[in-house]
């Protein structure tokens, strides 16, 4: 299980660390895509197996189900962490994620997340996101 919040920088190759902490459950090879609120969504290779089944089983017929499977598998792509515990972010993720220099990287459960530290704080000083009106959205859903 991911679970944290860290903070680190982008070099100059858009290379980035993954947290120590991170590493083990992320395995060495893994799946990173496009994510949801202008992040990335970066799954250990038995998560992507797992949500590729449910997204294989939405309806072919629903368009809302083609447009979110297009934009989950036309974002993937498979990465691996060199010795020094870097992974390579590809281009068309950073300029998605609008990654420069500052990263924000999140254990969200069975996911890692990674912000640019500029969405990351937007995203937390949003005055819609009240944590009471979401607490009892997921009480609603039985959470």
């Amino acid at each position: 299980m991911f679970i944290g919040e860290y903070q680190h920088t982008i070099d100059d190759k858009g290379r980035v660390i993954m947290p120590s902490k991170f590493r083990e459950d992320l395995g060495s090879n893994f799946i990173m895509t496009k994510g949801l609120d202008n992040c990335l969504f970066v799954y250990p290779i038995e998560e992507w197996q797992m949500l590729e089944e449910k997204l294989r089983s939405l309806p072919l017929t629903n368009r809302d189900a083609r447009a979110f499977v297009r934009f989950f598998f036309a974002g993937a792509t498979e990465c691996v962490l060199d010795r020094q515990g870097r992974v390579l972010i590809p281009g068309n993720l950073r300029e998605h994620a609008k990654l420069i220099k500052d990263a924000i990287i999140i254990g969200v459960a069975a996911r890692i997340e990674i912000w640019s530290k500029e969405e990351w704080t937007a995203y937390n000083e949003d005055d819609s996101l009240s944590y009471d009106s979401i607490a009892e959205k997921m009480a609603e859903l039985g959470i």
